[in-house]
């Protein structure tokens, strides 16, 4: 583990450790592999530990609610951590605490509930995530309306995937009046068989199109139930 904190002090500031590796840690720390991200993993479970060793860059089995396992494996060197750990809610609030307190500019973690989430911030958690709540909103908005895609940046804001509705078809974006008819902007429009481009107030929506727009949650919502 040294040499790890070495490299990274000399240049790997991608470096992530995720703490809890059940399928929520596991799913997170292999993406983040994926992308190249050095991954240090912790789990408390040997069988875990054992079958993500050849996936993550380190693996390590231990009780992350010690403090004193947590320094010995240089988790305070690090800038960003990931709390994954959902069924044992004392061990995620006493995890979450040792990571504020160690000064980690970037903590994330996982919350089984409104509850869970409400402890977490309140101890200085900078991001909370609510995976159920936060797909079953995301389903939801997608069955509403001929959304493609749905993500909500914050609450009042979001950006969809649709396909445009017969109003916006055939003129330039420009003339359109989209922004006023709508609140509505068009970010970038992808052609059938090609690949997104950014959208100017020159581009002709085409009926087989697909757009990617940004606006206001309810806005978006009723303009992916236009025809």
């Amino acid at each position: 583990m040294p040499s790890r904190r070495r490299r990274r002090r000399a240049g790997h500031r991608d470096a992530v450790v995720v703490i809890g590796l059940g399928r929520f840690g596991r799913a997170v720390a292999e993406a983040l592999v994926e992308t190249d991200t050095e991954v240090l993993g912790i789990d408390a479970g040997p069988d875990v530990v054992q079958a993500l060793s050849g996936s993550l860059t380190h693996t390590v089995r231990a009780d992350s609610t010690k403090e004193d396992a947590l320094r010995q494996l240089g988790v305070q060197d690090f800038d960003r951590a990931v709390v994954a750990i959902g069924s044992n809610l004392e061990a995620s609030i006493l995890t979450a605490s040792l990571l504020v307190s160690f000064g980690i500019k970037h903590v994330w973690a996982k919350a089984t509930s409104e509850e869970h989430g409400r402890i977490l911030s309140q101890l200085g958690v900078h991001h909370v995530v609510l995976p159920e709540r936060d797909m079953g909103q995301r389903v939801a908005h997608l069955v509403r309306g001929r959304m493609l895609d749905y993500i909500e940046w914050e609450e009042g804001f979001a950006m969809i995937r649709t396909n445009p509705p017969a109003g916006i078809v055939g003129i330039p974006l420009g003339e359109s009046d989209i922004r006023s008819r709508y609140g509505l902007t068009v970010v970038a429009v992808r052609r059938p068989g090609e690949g997104f481009t950014y959208a100017t107030p020159a581009t002709v929506v085409g009926p087989a199109d697909t757009i990617i727009v940004a606006g206001g949650t309810r806005e978006t919502e009723r303009f992916s139930e236009l025809r």
